[in-house]
């Protein structure tokens, strides 16, 4: 071949790296385990029940503005009668400002699942860190760290939110915030006993005998290994961070400004809505807060069974 024909053909195309590319052995096994994994869900009924509920109300959460629209949240553009009780017009019955509870219910929505997932997301990061870290390194450090943690397991969390929600300006990040910063012990505990037993595990060994360091450890060998456990506990823990939202907004500690299901029964119980019999006011904010705290947690059992066969035969 001449340098002349090297030069019409053009560069040589490079061949895509290993495990970049839809085609390579890696993606396939991250397709077959996600697959497996959908297969192992799938057999668990109220774990799909639990989905499904979810879905529904996170389509309804994110579609808000078109279903009910942004009016519904505005005292001034009230139409209804205050406290007025359900009918054709209003399916869910009226605040004391006479607006539609169907439509807060609906963006109340949106601020509890963010809080949620974010207060939880946060929770089991912080989690996730303390127990890996406690877990590789060991020795008077992983002493101190569990010593810490359980300190914070044993105080009441919604004490400790309250403090934190009290002391802080009153908006959505406090509330994260204080959740988050205050219910991650458990994930602590959990991730720490994981990572003591992946530690034990041969290939650990060879990793460090070839130069591996405590960062590549925990980041290529540790942290996969504990990432099941870790997306089981965020299942959970997100019906805790929902339940938690929802007692602060009732409590007063949450953001005024915005429209959410505990604020919503704290609403109602200002204007009197169990003495007087408005049971319409109180009835679905306190549902719909019970309903997508019950599915989270069948989804985190449904997930928590798939990753962990143990569980499943014993059930």
């Amino acid at each position: 071949m001449t340098l002349a024909d090297t030069q019409q053909q053009g560069p040589a195309e490079l061949p895509p790296r290993h495990g970049r590319y839809a085609g390579s052995p890696a993606w396939q096994r991250r397709r077959a385990a996600v697959a497996r994994f959908w297969r192992g869900y799938r057999s668990h009924r109220a774990g799909l029940v639990g989905l499904a509920a979810l879905v529904v109300i996170a389509l309804a959460a994110v579609a808000a503005p078109l279903l009910v629209g942004d009016d519904v949240r505005s005292v001034t553009a009230a139409t209804g009668a205050p406290l007025a009780a359900p009918s054709l017009d209003y399916p869910l019955g009226t605040d004391q400002f006479g607006r539609s509870l169907l439509g807060l219910l609906v963006w109340g929505a949106r601020v509890s699942l963010t809080v949620g997932l974010l207060a939880a997301a946060l929770s089991v990061a912080i989690g996730t860190l303390v127990g890996v870290v406690a877990g590789h390194f060991g020795g008077a450090l992983s002493t101190v760290v569990m010593r810490i943690t359980d300190w914070f397991l044993v105080m009441p969390t919604l004490v400790l939110a309250i403090v934190l929600a009290t002391v802080m300006s009153r908006s959505l990040w406090t509330v994260v915030l204080a959740i988050g910063v205050t219910s991650w012990p458990t994930t602590a505990r959990l991730v720490r006993a994981q990572t003591t037993a992946v530690e034990s595990r041969p290939y650990i060994e060879r990793a460090r005998a070839l130069g591996g360091g405590h960062r590549h450890v925990m980041a290529r060998h540790v942290l996969p290994n504990v990432l099941p456990l870790v997306l089981a506990q965020t299942t959970l823990g997100i019906s805790t961070a929902i339940l938690t939202e929802a007692t602060l907004a009732f409590l007063g500690l949450g953001d005024p400004t915005v429209v959410s299901w505990g604020g919503m029964l704290q609403d109602a119980r200002e204007a009197g809505a169990v003495s007087s019999g408005d049971w319409w006011y109180l009835a679905p904010p306190g549902i719909a807060v019970a309903l997508v705290a019950l599915s989270f947690t069948l989804c985190g059992r449904a997930v928590e069974s798939v990753l962990n066969p143990r569980l499943g035969a014993g059930r």
